[in-house]
This record gives C-alpha cells, structure tokens and sequence, in this order.
C-alpha cells in the first residue's frame, strides 16, 4: 500500500524532528529537561501509533471494492490510487477517505513543520553573531533537504488520489530516492562522521602504490 503505514509514519516523525529542532533552538536552557530519554520514547511511538491508525480506514475502503476487470496495476507497487482505478464497484467512498488520509498524515505534518520553522526563523533573524546564525542554519538543513524531497512529491501524489502517469515516478522520490539519500544527508552533517571519514581518505592515501 502506499504512504501506508510506514510513509504516514515518517510524515509523523519529520515534524516530531523539526519540533526537536524548534525546542533546542528556542528554549535550549530547558531543552534537555524536556526530551529525556523517557518522553523520547514516548513520543517515538506515537507516529507509529499514528501511521497505522490512518492507514487504516482507507485500506478498509479499498478492501471493500469490488474488482472483476483487468489485474494489472500501472505502478511499481501496489499503490492505493493505481488500485481503486482498477475497481469495478464505485471508488468515490474509498478515494475521499484517501484524501481524508492523506490530508491528515501528509498536509498537516507539512503545515506544522513549515509553521515551526517560521518560528525557527524568526528567532534565528534575532541572534546578532553570524557564526551563530550559521550554526543554526547547518544544523536544520539536513532536515529540510529531507522535507523538500518527501513531502514535495507526497503531496502531489496523495492529495489529489485519481492519479496521474507520472505519479509512479513522483513515488520514486519518497519510496527509494528519500530513503536511499537519507544516511548521506544526515550522517555527512555529522562533524564526527566528517572526521571519520577524513582519517579513512588519509590511511588509504598513505597505502603503498
């Protein structure tokens, strides 16, 4: 199925990460306080918790369509959109119900993450040293490349469920590019992943030719 449930998921989890960001940018004296290890685990499960609840009612939907023609569906996986098309009984139900969900997991988390970083924002226009400003910058960048890739064509594919031909190649974007970019745009952010790396280009520099 489709964003369901583990993209609906990570749509959850991208705004819980930008609200870590918000909350040690805007209140980092009592950042550490609040996300304890208890809270964080707390708050890890609720977009599971929350993917698989909205995932729900729309696979139910589908479920419940009658399919007697042709089998093959126009995508690379069994995608909701692509497979209500195929539906010989009246897909209406199960499409608004798709929007439902999509609308709750992808427009909403969307809406929250573009409002707090408004709010990152404004707050880093007030810090007066620009190396400052910078540290802040490099720090949620990472996030929003991982933001503009996924929501960019969740949005497109899921909020509008008839389907288009160029829907399959959008879904590569949140289905194999996003996650496979991931490691590289996280990780390389990372000063002690850099110095790792560092070290590994100088040791095989300095291996005999």
């Amino acid at each position: 199925m489709p964003l369901m449930p583990w993209g609906e998921t990570e749509c959850f989890l991208l705004a819980l990460m930008v609200f870590d960001r918000y909350l040690a940018i805007n209140n980092p004296l009592r950042y550490s306080t609040i996300m304890n290890s208890k809270f964080c685990s707390k708050v890890a499960v609720l977009p599971w918790l929350g993917g698989f609840i909205v995932s729900f009612f729309p696979t139910c939907f589908t479920i419940l369509l009658e399919f007697c023609g042709p089998n093959m569906i126009d995508h690379f996986f069994c995608d909701l959109a692509p497979l209500q098309n195929l539906a010989c009984s009246n897909s209406f139900y199960s499409g608004i119900v798709t929007v439902l969900a999509a609308i709750i997991s992808v427009v909403f988390p969307f809406v929250t993450i573009v409002t707090l970083y408004i709010c990152i924002i404004v707050n880093v226009l007030k810090i007066k040293s620009k190396d400052g400003k910078k540290k802040v910058f490099s720090t949620c960048s990472s996030h929003l490349i991982v933001v503009c890739l996924f929501y960019g064509s969740a949005i497109i594919v899921y909020v509008r469920p008839q389907g288009s031909h160029y829907d399959k190649f959008l879904a590569l974007m949140y289905t194999v590019v996003t996650p496979a970019l991931n490691p590289f745009i996280y990780t390389f952010r990372n000063s002690e992943v850099k110095q790792a790396l560092k070290k590994i280009i100088i040791h095989f520099k300095q291996l005999p030719s």
